[in-house]
């Protein structure tokens, strides 16, 4: 069985139960998608998965397409329109699905744990206290040392910087995945996924939703 699906973060809500109870949620536009390969253990891939498709609203035209993905997905047998997002997905077990199935937000039930898969938001060039949670250090008394990392090598010995010290840099943008996340509610004719809590990226950007 497919345990994952392709969507697009919406933004942020809240949910109400029926005593007065609050539930922050994210609504994640999942689907639908599209089996276009299956990878099986057995074959020469020699590991388990399918390769989804998002279908989208605005379909892409034939010859915005470049001619390696034309091929990719001629081999389907023609019946699949190319599309723009294509992610893998692993599977536990030999691939059930067949090219060309159809899989939707109804993978997935209330109360079921997943993880999702995001890129962060970039935060551009950051300092040590921002990106690491650094200290500060004292703002009275002529301080020259509120926000700057302070030491980060020996005079003596080894008279360098080492490998991997935390420092400032480019923060963000990068591949987060947040685990042990509960689905809160399935609207499957909207094709609408709420996940208690939040979800790395901005609104619009692309996710990876999987059953963990």
């Amino acid at each position: 069985m497919i345990s994952g699906i392709i969507g697009r973060k919406l933004g942020m809500t809240q949910l109400f139960a029926e005593d007065g109870t609050v539930t922050p949620v994210t609504v994640i536009k999942a689907g639908p998608c599209v089996v276009v390969q299956t990878k099986s253990a057995s074959g020469s891939d020699g590991y388990n998965a399918v390769q989804l498709g998002l279908v989208e609203d605005k379909a892409i035209k034939l010859k915005n397409v470049s001619k390696p993905l034309r091929g990719h997905f001629e081999k389907t047998g023609g019946g699949i329109p190319p599309t723009r997002i294509l992610k893998e997905i692993r599977l536990s077990g030999e691939p059930e699905a067949a090219v060309g199935d159809q899989v939707k937000v109804d993978v997935f039930a209330d109360g079921d744990k997943i993880e999702v898969v995001g890129k962060s938001k970039g935060r551009g060039f950051a300092g040590t206290v921002k990106r690491h949670n650094f200290s500060r250090g004292p703002e009275t008394h002529g301080s020259m040392n509120v926000r700057s990392p302070g030491s980060i090598g020996q005079s003596a010995y080894p008279s360098r910087v080492i490998k991997g010290t935390r420092s400032s840099g480019h923060m963000g943008d990068a591949q987060v995945t947040v685990k042990g996340l509960t689905v809160a509610r399935v609207d499957a004719e909207n094709n609408l996924l709420m996940v208690r809590g939040a979800v790395p990226g901005a609104n619009g950007s692309l996710v990876v939703v999987r059953k963990s």
